[in-house]
């Protein structure tokens, strides 16, 4: 899986953060057939997404196989200003792991 997969969207706005997530993923969840093959396609999803704001959590997401390919998050959290940033982990099942980085607006 390529890294930069989270698509992010952040601004301030009455004194929250508002906050618009998408993450370009398969979410494949070992259950489909390749149809050419017949074989069961590997499952590959992501598990967990933490989203920290000013060193502390502001946002966890625990998934599994029932979350459907590119899942889209939107969440608000007290404080932020224009200009901070969003340091964002995610972790696949596979055990690959990547952080990214977004700015508030």
């Amino acid at each position: 899986m390529a890294k930069g997969i989270l698509r992010v969207k952040a601004k301030v706005s009455g004194g929250k953060t508002k906050v618009k997530l998408m993450a370009k993923h398969i979410m494949e969840s070992g259950q489909r057939k390749d149809k050419k093959t017949g074989e069961l396609i590997p499952a590959r999803f992501l598990q967990e997404l933490k989203i920290m704001h000013a060193g502390k959590e502001v946002f966890v997401a625990n998934l599994g196989t029932a979350v459907s390919k590119n899942p889209y998050f939107a969440f608000n959290f007290a404080g932020g200003a224009s200009g901070d940033e969003l340091t964002m982990t995610w972790i696949e099942n596979t055990g690959e792991t990547a952080t990214e980085t977004a700015k508030v607006k």
